[in-house]
């Protein structure tokens, strides 16, 4: 009998040691762990920059709903090719061009009024009245710039002029005699305007 294999002691097969990291399917190695966080990122990217062009969308509706609903200002209402009258709640009204105008204060050039011939005093009748002049201001005896500043307090109202009116027409004509600016005598006019006339205003007359 054959004893030999008897001190033998037979050993289990070794079995192959699984790794403790794999998981069944192999969703949760290392390259798919990295693909969903790109993924997760780039979503958040992308939310991001789509929240900001809505809340600049938002921003710009709102600037030119506020732009819309604000009212024109004055200035833009004013015909600068043409003269503007300005009536002031005093009863008086100024003849010229609106250079500036605001909630203080309008300034106009080119100044023209209304004059009465009997008593030199400012008159609110047109001009198709044979007893009102349309004087030039710059010859009164202060001897006044060409120019005015007004407080708007003191407007009643101004509008802007035709020029086929009597008064834009005798503007023009003014202009037309005096290419160089307003000439001023020392001497009253004693001769009755018409009117359609434009005078200097003398220097003994004063400005209403």
């Amino acid at each position: 009998m054959d004893f030999t294999n008897r001190g033998s002691v037979a050993t289990p097969q070794q079995q192959p040691i699984q790794n403790q990291n794999s998981q069944p399917g192999g969703n949760s190695s290392p390259n798919n762990k990295r693909r969903n966080q790109h993924k997760q990122v780039g979503l958040a990217k992308w939310g991001t920059f789509i929240l900001g062009v809505i809340v600049v969308l938002l921003l710009i509706s709102v600037v030119l709903a506020v732009g819309f609903s604000q009212p024109k200002s004055q200035a833009s209402y004013v015909y600068t090719n043409k003269l503007q009258a300005v009536f002031l709640n005093t009863g008086q009204v100024y003849f010229g061009n609106i250079q500036t105008i605001n909630p203080q204060y309008l300034v106009l050039t080119n100044i023209f009024y209304l004059q009465t011939n009997s008593s030199g005093s400012a008159s609110k009748t047109s001009t198709s009245n044979n007893n009102v002049s349309l004087v030039k201001l710059g010859c009164e005896l202060h001897a006044p710039y060409d120019q005015m500043i007004i407080n708007t307090a003191q407007v009643t109202f101004w509008e802007n002029l035709k020029s086929t009116g009597q008064v834009a027409k005798a503007v023009a004509q003014y202009q037309k005699e005096y290419p160089h600016g307003q000439v001023c005598s020392n001497t009253s006019n004693s001769t009755t305007p018409t009117s359609s006339s434009v005078q200097n205003a003398p220097t003994s007359t004063t400005k209403p």
